[in-house]
């Protein structure tokens, strides 16, 4: 009876450790994920509106059809990017996202303030070689920490009603995401 619950115990602790190690190693590994499937439809730097989801067809799982979507894919190489999202009557939120598929930003339009959300991203290194103004404070300039230099930004922004829809979308075709030198090179 114990040889028997010995090699149970052995299974279960053998099937663990596989399960694990699939798990972790799993996303690595994959060749659709979402940085490579949005790469034939969006420009690097710049913002490309995403197509509504429909039963048959989705860019991404689990699309939310309620809202509009946009995205940019970014690379820090040639140097910071400056986003820009124009906020809508009902609600807009933008997600940061490494290459890799890991969300490291999330900021919506109650946390802005303000008719638009507006920040520049960078790397560590990057924000490291930028001058100490005194005249500006954190309040008048957001600045998000990219920790790899490609990634994806996700804009969505809800339509409550189907209506408004093309409001939601106009809304997000005014964002911009472009490359901005920084203050040295200026």
């Amino acid at each position: 009876m114990i040889r028997w619950l010995l090699w149970l115990l052995a299974g279960a602790l053998l099937g663990g450790i596989v399960h694990l190690v699939a798990v972790l190693i799993l996303p690595r590994t994959a060749t659709q994920d979402a940085y490579s499937r949005l790469s034939p439809i969006s420009p690097v730097n710049a913002v490309a509106a995403l197509p509504q989801p429909t039963p048959q067809s989705e860019v991404m799982p689990f699309m939310d059809p309620a809202f509009a979507s946009a995205v940019c894919r970014y690379d820090l190489d040639s140097g910071p990017i400056k986003l820009t999202v124009p906020i809508t009557p009902a609600y807009t939120s933008v997600s940061f996202y490494t290459r890799r598929g890991v969300a490291y930003y999330a900021i919506n339009d109650r946390s802005a303030g303000r008719r638009q959300i507006e920040l520049q991203l960078m790397t560590a290194a990057q924000r490291a070689d930028l001058p100490e103004e005194e005249d500006v404070t954190a309040a008048d300039r957001l600045i998000v920490e990219s920790p790899s230099g490609t990634g994806l930004i996700v804009m969505r922004a809800l339509a409550p009603e189907p209506g408004l829809m093309p409001v939601a979308q106009a809304a997000l075709s005014r964002a911009t995401c472009k490359p901005e030198p920084l203050a040295a090179e200026r």
